[in-house]
């Protein structure tokens, strides 16, 4: 399983209380495109419409180098994800809670296959990101003082 694209930020401004695995919906040079590692998820989100589509929005992926001209390409286009129905119901049944949102996590190989990993999310507050950054800072000064211990 080869990570293609990650979004870091993420899990930075989302507390992530859920995580599913979608499918994507690529045309043929855009998956060459993802497989040489040119796509971007920073600000990309999944959205779920009245029919029960679930598609993913503001996903940058460029078109592929080695292609053809292809003068109406739009590299942020919506992509459609693919889910079973019984994982849509249950999205957007969750979906109308106040304040949970589905962002994109990471897209990845998996079986010669390109997935989404999505995660259903609560947004932070200010100081829920001071206190991450904290722990960070903490956990990095405790790696610190162990390696000079033990060298």
């Amino acid at each position: 399983m080869g990570i293609l694209a990650k979004n870091k930020k993420a899990r930075f401004d989302y507390e992530i209380l859920d995580t599913y695995e979608a499918g994507l919906v690529l045309a043929g040079q855009e998956v060459k495109s993802v497989r040489q590692g040119q796509a971007n998820l920073k600000g990309a989100f999944v959205t779920i419409n009245h029919l029960g589509e679930v598609s993913l929005t503001n996903a940058t992926i460029p078109r592929y180098k080695m292609a053809g001209p292809l003068p109406d390409y739009d590299s942020t286009r919506s992509r459609k994800l693919l889910l079973h129905k019984k994982e849509i119901n249950t999205l957007s049944r969750k979906l109308q809670q106040a304040g949970l949102t589905l962002v994109a996590l990471s897209l990845y190989t998996k079986r010669n296959k390109i997935k989404l990993e999505i995660g259903l999310a609560k947004g932070k507050k200010k100081t829920d990101k001071r206190r991450t950054i904290k722990d960070r800072e903490q956990k990095r000064e405790l790696g610190r003082t162990m390696k000079q211990k033990f060298q």
